[in-house]
């Protein structure tokens, strides 16, 4: 793995200004999302590794804004960034580091441009967003605000605009993620009002949403509900796989090691099982560790920057989403 200085000069970033630019949000996502800035800095290749950062300093900034207080005081918040952002991508200039930062990493990667300005058009179904009725408002979900913040990041792993079966893959991989995510931020979601689980699941499962609220341990039905999603998820998990087939060879290890953690994650949240009604899992360290090391021995065969299939180029699970 190169030195931050190194992997700023392969990525051709040369001006100092920039470099502090690229500097400051290198240790704002190495702050707030350790695990995430580990694998990229070990798995990614250097020249795409200061974009991908930027473009998650950005999504971070721009969640930030709209996570806490009265929903129309959010949504005012995100107007205001919203123009900012859009006054930047017209004019080349703006005051904010974490914008000048994005605004480079675009000049390199043309299709940024376009993720971003969907991410913003669906952020504000985020601020409004405080449960499902159905499972059809969960799909509308996905599609208006998880699939384009998933490709701010995930548009970068491809050279140029990314292919309608590139996009189909991401879908398949954040609607098993979302639904992951729901599932194990249960606790959380619920004491600040907010549930990922449609009603109508719950329905069919003989529960309420008040039903999980009430603190007297795990209701009936809840244990077959969790059983439900967890193998959905597994199923959605297993199909990612084929994003790994659709990248370059470059990024396979890291889109692997992405899927493989999530499996992780699975895992422990299915034996956790009632208890993620009073907390979230994690997922093993030793076992992500494991697999970060496996996929960081992968970059050491892959082809240098002109890409092809070369040796690391196995697609197959690494055997977290059992």
């Amino acid at each position: 793995m190169p030195t931050w200085p190194k992997t700023l000069d392969r990525a051709g970033i040369t001006d100092p200004a920039l470099r502090r630019d690229h500097s400051a949000q290198r240790a704002l996502v190495a702050r707030f999302a350790r695990a995430e800035y580990t694998a990229v800095r070990l798995l990614l290749p250097a020249p795409v590794v200061p974009d991908v950062l930027a473009a998650t300093a950005f999504m971070h900034h721009s969640d930030n804004l709209i996570d806490r207080g009265p929903a129309d005081e959010r949504i005012a918040a995100l107007a205001d960034w919203e123009g900012r952002v859009h006054a930047a991508l017209k004019t080349g200039e703006t005051d904010r580091p974490v914008l000048r930062a994005l605004l480079d990493a675009a000049t390199r990667r043309p299709q940024l441009r376009e993720r971003v300005e969907d991410f913003l058009a669906g952020a504000p179904l985020e601020v409004r967003t405080t449960g499902f009725a159905t499972e059809r408002d969960l799909q509308q979900y996905i599609d208006g605000y998880s699939l384009p913040a998933f490709l701010l990041i995930a548009c970068l792993l491809v050279d140029g605009a990314p292919t309608d079966r590139f996009v189909a893959g991401c879908r398949t991989f954040i609607e098993a993620g979302q639904r992951l995510d729901f599932l194990n931020d249960l606790s959380e979601d619920l004491t600040e009002g907010r549930l990922g689980l449609p009603e109508d699941l719950l329905a069919r499962h003989g529960l309420t949403r008040a039903g999980l609220t009430a603190g007297e341990g795990a209701p009936d039905g809840f244990r077959a509900l969790l059983g439900d999603q967890a193998r959905q998820i597994r199923t959605g998990l297993r199909a990612s796989y084929e994003l790994v087939n659709l990248v370059p060879a470059r990024n396979r290890p890291f889109v692997r090691a992405l899927i493989t953690i999530q499996g992780l994650t699975l895992r422990a949240a299915a034996r956790k099982g009632t208890a993620l009604l009073d907390d979230s899992a994690r997922p093993n360290t030793a076992a992500a560790l494991r697999v970060l090391a496996r996929e960081y021995a992968a970059t050491r065969r892959r082809p240098g920057p002109g890409g092809g299939s070369g040796r690391g180029g196995s697609t197959g699970p690494g055997g977290g989403t059992d």
